[in-house]
């Protein structure tokens, strides 16, 4: 595989359609949450799922079956749907069920496109919330509120030292990590990819239950094509990782996988620290 600066950029038009998918995708589950409580069972691994997460997968699928028949669809729902291209589709049709569940207007609907060349198209829609973020390889990563469209950015802060940070998952961390991490950087209580891609936060940390593959797979374009950078909490691709996520402007990446790494080894956090003087 192609390093990702190595890789031409993806079809601009194929972006486009993506990004009008998810869109679509979208309003189907902003409608099924205004309609009320939703019919949740349980699946084999425990977790929520409902009738709109199905729903929602149900109309990608139909969509991608019908313009890209030959490409494979891996989805959260209902699994893979083998194909030809060498290309392949991941939905996350609700990302944030729990929060769908309980009533709580702070979910996504999530697509990534991947060719031989690695990862070509994030994106991620907040349909209640009406803001859009995609990004294409080689094309920028954007923003999409209504009619209005700018080009994102992460943040240029180069010190670690009170850099601002979202958590994932903060409900399993444990007590150590999060009080040794919350002397360095300072915490947001929520996993903020938005704020990451637009400047607004410095860094993101996932830790403790792992994401799923389709949880994790629009961020490595995204981050790239808005300046930053994604890794697991060990440093590895994320996509390939161990469902953690450490993602940065790019500037507090080496440091911060140091800092987190000395905290889930027992080594001095106060020695870590000292790394952004």
């Amino acid at each position: 595989m192609a390093n990702q600066t190595d890789a031409p950029a993806v079809d601009a038009e194929l972006l486009d359609f993506a990004v009008d998918l998810a869109i679509r995708a979208g309003d189907v589950a902003r409608e099924r949450f205004f309609a009320g409580p939703a019919n949740v069972a349980r699946k084999t691994d425990g977790t929520e799922v409902t009738e709109a997460d199905v729903a929602v997968e149900e109309l990608i699928r139909a969509e991608l079956g019908a313009r890209l028949p030959e490409d494979e669809v891996y989805g959260e729902e209902a699994g893979t749907t083998v194909g030809t291209s060498g290309r392949r589709w991941v939905i996350d049709p609700i990302d944030g069920t729990y929060c769908f569940t309980r009533r709580i207007p702070v979910f996504a609907t999530c697509l990534a496109y991947e060719d031989e060349h690695g990862p070509a198209i994030g994106v991620v829609n907040h349909p209640v919330g009406a803001e859009v973020l995609y990004a294409g390889r080689g094309l920028g990563c954007w923003r999409r509120a209504g009619d209005d469209v700018k080009r994102t950015r992460v943040s240029s802060r180069e010190r670690l030292r009170g850099a601002r940070t979202g958590m994932g998952n903060p409900g399993t961390w444990s007590d150590e990590f999060m009080a040794a991490l919350h002397r360095t950087v300072f915490l947001s209580p929520a996993g903020d990819t938005p704020g990451l891609l637009k400047g607004e936060m410095d860094a993101m940390v996932i830790a403790g239950a792992p994401m799923g593959y389709e949880d994790v797979a629009p961020l490595p374009v995204l981050l790239t094509e808005a300046g930053g950078r994604v890794t697991d909490l060990a440093g590895n691709p994320v996509l390939a990782g161990d469902g953690s996520v450490l993602a940065t402007n790019g500037l507090l990446h080496d440091e911060l996988l140091a800092l987190v790494a000395g905290i889930r080894h027992g080594r001095d956090w106060r020695a870590l620290a000292a790394l952004d003087g």
